[in-house]
């Protein structure tokens, strides 16, 4: 997969569990404390910085207490080349 295509999927992803944070009107110490995450992790992973682990994604998840695909619930162009 295309390094641009990547970095620009885990900015999305970040932008989404920011904004589902501040829907929920959670810090993001109170995040962090929910889904026994460090704040500057979640900092991470909301500024597209860092690539998620699956069961990262559960413990967001179920902080947030949304469905797991809530936090992919984002307008992206699926780019077929950048798995080429």
């Amino acid at each position: 997969m295309n390094k641009k295509y990547k970095e620009e999927v885990l900015v999305l992803f970040g932008r989404r569990v920011a904004e589902l944070r501040l829907d929920k009107k959670l810090s993001l110490r109170e995040l962090a404390k929910e889904c026994d995450l460090d704040n500057s992790k979640i900092n991470k992973i909301e500024k597209g910085k860092i690539n998620v682990q699956f069961f990262t994604i559960l413990e967001l998840a179920g902080a947030l207490k949304v469905h797991p695909k809530e936090l992919f619930d984002f307008k992206h162009e699926w780019k077929e080349e950048a798995f080429m």
